[in-house]
This record gives C-alpha cells, structure tokens and sequence, in this order.
C-alpha cells in the first residue's frame, strides 16, 4: 500500500533492508551460548545445550542437600509391570535397571542422558585416567568412580536400593542419581518413580498404596516437570491409573505425554490404532506406542538395537499410516523436544529465582568476614570476647545497654531488693500462729507435769517453724538470678558477639557449655541456702541486743499492766484474824487470774521473741 502512495519512496531502501536484517540476525549471548536470530541450527544447538545447564544445576542442588527451586524434568509415571523400566531402557539402548517379579523400582532414579560428541569421546579417552569405553555412567553417591559395564550399573543400583530401603519391599523418597553418558542417546533428564500397587506383598507397609502416591504426586506436583504417563496396551485406557494420578497434578493435561506399550501383547482382533489416535482419552502432548521387550527376550538377553528394529518393523506392519509418530527414536526425539521448550519456557522465571538466590547467599558469605588462618587464636578470641560481654553485662559496662527494660547485673539487684526485699517484708513473724498453738506447744513440752514456767523446747520448736519459713522465698530468689543469668548468654549471643555468628556450631557448643555449668552450679547455690536456713534453726542466739532489749520493754509493759489490774481491784474488807483461814480459798479463787496472767507472759515472750528474730 505504501508503494501504490503518491509519497516519496525511501532514499536507500536495498540499505535500510540490509541494515534491518543485520539486525535480526545480530549476535546475542544467553546463558553463555551463541545463538544467531534467523540461524535454525545455531538456535537448535542453544536450545539443545540448556539441557546439560539444568542437569548440572540439579547435581549442584542435590550435592549441598538444597531443594529449592523446582527444575524442569521429566517424570515417568506407571502401575507396577507397566513396562515403565522398558521404556528408560529403550531410550538409553542398553541394559542397566533392576529386574523381577513385583516391586522392583523402590527408590526415584534420576536418570540424567548426556549426549558425547565424537571429539569428546576423543578427549575423554585421551586424558590421564581415560574412559576406554564408548558409553558410561556415573552416580553421584560414588562421586567420580566410572562405570564401564552396564551390569555393574545395575548391581549399584540395587545394592543402593537396599542401602536406604532395606532388603523387604519398603519404598523410600530418597532419590538415586546416574547420569549415562552415550554418543547414542539425546539429552535427556528423566525420573524413575516407584510403580503404583493396591495391594502390599511380603513385609511391605499396608499404606503402600497411599506412600507410593505421596511420593509419585510430590514429583509431579512440581509445575516445571513432564509427566510421562505409561499405560500398557492389553489394560482398558479408560482405567488408567498413571493418567487418573497425572490429572490430580495437572488437570488440564498441558504437561501430560501418555506411552502406550505393549502394543505386540493385544488381544487378536484388536488393536489399538482409536488409544493411539486420541479417540477413546485425549491427551494434549500425544499418545505414542511402542513395543517392549518380553521377559523371554530380556532372560536371553536379546540386544537393545535388535528390539529397536523388530519394533519397527511391527509397527510398519500392524500401524502403517501411523509407524512414523510411534516408537521407541519417535519417543526420544519427542521427549527432548519437549523437555527444550518445556525449558524455555521456564528459563526467565527460572534465571529470577537463581539470581535472587545468589545475591542472598553472596550476602551471606559476605557477612562472613575472610577466611580463618589461624583457628586456635581465633577460637580463643571468641571465647575470650564471649566471657568479656558476659560479664560486663553484669557489670553494666556493656556496649550495648537495652532501654526497654532491665538486664544483665541490674536486673540481678532489682532481684535482690525489690522482689526478695518486698517478700521479706511481708512474712508475718506470728503468722500462722495463734494462741491455740502456743498453748499445745507449752503443754506438749511439759509433758504430764503442769507448767511452771515456760518451756524453753517449746519456745524453740515456734521459732524454728517461723524461720523455716524464710527458707522458700530465698531459693525462688536464687532461681530467678538463675534464669537472669541464663538470659545473659542469649543477650551476648544477639547484640555483643556478631562475630559468633560466622561459626554457628561454635556459638551453640558456647551456649551449651554456660548454660551447662549455670545448671551445674543450681543445686550447689541451692544447698548453700539450706544450709544458711539450717544454721539459723540449729542455735537460737537468746543472749542477742535485739532480743534482750525486746524482752526487758516486753516485761516492763507486763509489770505496768499488772499494777494497773491491781490498782483497779476494790481493797479487802475482811478482818485480819480471818485472813489467816481462807488463805487456800482464796488460793483458789485467784488461781484463775494468776494463771491467766501467767498465760499472757508466756505468749508475750514467745510473741518477742518471734518479732526480735524477725527484726
């Protein structure tokens, strides 16, 4: 439309479109490869390579123990015997998993493919400790041990099952990693799930059925991941349980490849060309069939290659129109084309996560200062500055002195002045006794004679009740410093000694040990105030100012009493003769107010004697 305009053409178009296309086909850099806008091959070799990036950033994650991103990966999925074992085998081209009757997959095998050139090949034969192989596998439990023969891989693979999950049928979440490295396989991650069963066997748990599906629905579950859902031909698709369990984690099916195996194994009559077409369940990412090997084939250890071409050729007899998208090579180029995009996809929220996660961790390492040369002077110093802020937060002296409330050495003397000083203060010296109690004790310590006077056994037996009471509020002062001084360690461990915290097992063996020796040292403290508490109660000191001063103002104030008892009494009126006859009457008239006043003196000294100890 615009060439049809009556406006000016451009002045160099053959030179704005030269400039436009060497823009488009300009270089740039992701990830470290090369990639050439408009070049298919370049683009394919870059997108090929992001495979051997996640596979190296997944051993990096599973190396330090770290699951904290979820990777794209391809899970395989399927019922016991499903062929599942089959298909991984299919795809690496040799022998190398465990097989047998019933649950033979105990464990998640991450199975990494990396494809070698020929000049890698090359060069890994000619190093030092060179591979004279053309293919190999490595685990990463054996770190760089290499194994040439793929029995050997199997035997491992057992041998480690067993290791973690026991020699009976149990299952564990602990995955087993191998990379195979092959000139004949595509770049390929791929997990190996244990086989769903509903009924446990031999010494299996009885919630197998539910441990299996909490393992397979925790790797499917990860929204970056492929589901590979195997079904075998000769079962119902419609009962499927890897697709049932495949939908639980992704409903809509945008993740979901379905293998239909065992397509040599149908029923005569039958075939399976309405599954493979999508007509009986559809499935967004396709349906591919392929032919197993049968048990037979395995036990006379038919070749990998061998099983490859008669799958051919039985797919090109029984499924014409249909042999060139099914497979066990369709299958692999399908997978890797998938795993790609899948990638891709996932890259830029990926590349977020990874950097944002660098960043803190640098942060991290960063605030861990340089590295230690000397590590006995530097644990001595740590020591050293930890016991220094313990204890000049004692003191006060402290750098760094809270203002929200008290701590350290001020809340130990708030301790003893306020809180055990006011609790002194309000133990009653008389409390808990009463005239009643003072009168048994008095009776009880003379025995079948009457009383005289007092009974100094009965005087101490009150006092020492009155001083026992002291003994519980001196050990809850002592538990209170205990729990302040523990309060220190964490004090010193958060504001004083930031340098503790680059050495985390040092900081906890240091808390470990004062509060250790601050739990030690309790029961001591304890034991030194029983036996304050004891000495007390084992010599009442009678002949003390306090006490002495306290009973001569007691027997004055009892001696005035008595003169104004006796000066309010009316003279007697009898005559002098006759006093001479009723002296034991009037004995025994006055015997009850003597008495009662001799009652009074006795609890009046017991009464002072108790407020003097107080005092």
């Amino acid at each position: 439309s615009f060439s049809l305009s009556r406006a000016p053409a451009p002045a160099a178009p053959a030179q704005q479109w030269r400039r436009f296309e060497a823009r488009r086909r300009e270089t740039v850099k992701e990830e470290g490869v090369i990639v050439v806008r408009g070049d298919l091959p370049s683009l394919a070799a870059a997108m090929e390579a992001l495979i051997p990036v996640i596979n190296k950033l997944q051993e990096v994650f599973n190396t330090v123990g770290a699951d904290i991103i979820q990777l794209p990966q391809i899970v395989v999925v399927g019922t016991q015997s499903s062929g599942k074992s089959s298909v991984l085998e299919s795809l690496v081209g040799r022998d190398l998993l465990p097989r047998g009757t019933g649950i033979v997959t105990r464990r998640p095998l991450v199975l990494q493919l990396v494809n070698i050139s020929p000049e890698e090949l090359r060069k890994a034969s000619g190093d030092d400790d060179g591979i004279d192989a053309e293919e190999w596998g490595k685990f990463l439990h054996t770190k760089n041990k290499i194994y040439t023969e793929f029995g050997e891989i199997r035997q491992e693979i057992e041998n480690e099952t067993e290791r973690v999950s026991g020699a009976n049928k149990g299952i564990s979440d602990e995955p087993i990693h191998l990379r195979i490295f092959s000139p004949h396989v595509v770049n390929l991650t791929l997990v190996d799930l244990p086989g769903v069963t509903k009924v446990p066997v031999g010494d299996q748990p009885r919630d197998i059925e539910l441990q299996i599906k909490d393992l397979i629905l925790r790797y499917i579950g990860n929204p970056n991941s492929i589901i590979l859902s195997v079904t075998a031909a000769n079962t119902d698709m419609a009962t499927s349980e890897s697709l049932k369990i495949a939908r639980e984690a992704d409903p809509e099916g945008r993740r979901t490849l379905a293998v239909i195996t065992k397509l040599d194994l149908m029923d005569a009559g039958t075939d399976a060309m309405d599954v493979l077409m999508g007509r009986v369940i559809p499935v967004k990412l396709g349906i591919i069939g392929i032919v197993n090997r049968s048990q037979l084939d395995i036990n006379n250890k038919k070749p990998v290659a061998d099983a490859l071409k008669d799958e051919y050729a039985f797919l090109q007899k029984k499924y014409p129109s249909l042999a060139n998208r099914n497979g066990t090579k369709y299958l692999a180029k399908t997978l890797n084309r998938l795993l790609m995009h899948h990638i891709r996809d996932c890259l830029p929220e990926l590349k977020t996560r990874i950097n944002v996660l660098a960043a803190q961790y640098q942060s991290l390492l960063n605030s861990y200062g340089e590295p230690v040369e000397d590590k006995s002077a530097t644990l001595l110093q740590l020591i050293t500055k930890f016991a220094a802020e313990y204890c000049q937060t004692i003191e006060g002296t402290a750098k760094y002195i809270e203002t929200s409330e008290l701590c350290g050495g001020a809340r130990i003397c708030y301790i003893f002045h306020e809180t055990f000083g006011r609790t002194l203060e309000s133990v009653d010296a008389l409390g808990g006794l009463n005239t009643i109690d003072i009168l048994t004790a008095i009776r009880n310590a003379t025995g079948p004679r009457p009383a005289l006077f007092v009974p100094e056994i009965s005087f101490e037996l009150l006092v020492k009740r009155q001083i026992k009471r002291l003994e519980e509020p001196s050990l809850r002062c002592v538990e209170l410093v205990h729990e302040e001084m523990q309060r220190i360690i964490q004090h010193c461990s958060t504001y004083s000694t930031q340098e503790l915290l680059r050495f985390p097992k040092l900081h906890d063996a240091i808390v470990e040990v004062v509060t250790s020796l601050l739990r030690r040292r309790l029961p001591v403290t304890n034991d030194m105030v029983h036996n304050l508490v004891a000495i007390e109660l084992a010599y009442i000191n009678t002949k003390h100012p306090d006490f002495a001063d306290a009973c001569g103002v007691l027997n004055s104030n009892i001696e005035e009493q008595r003169r104004n008892r006796l000066a309010r009494e009316p003279p007697s009126a009898q005559p002098r003769e006759k006093s001479s006859k009723v002296p034991s009457a009037m004995s025994a008239q006055e015997s009850p107010a003597v008495a009662s006043a001799e009652l009074e003196g006795k609890v009046g000294h017991v009464s002072a004697a108790c407020f003097v100890f107080h005092v």
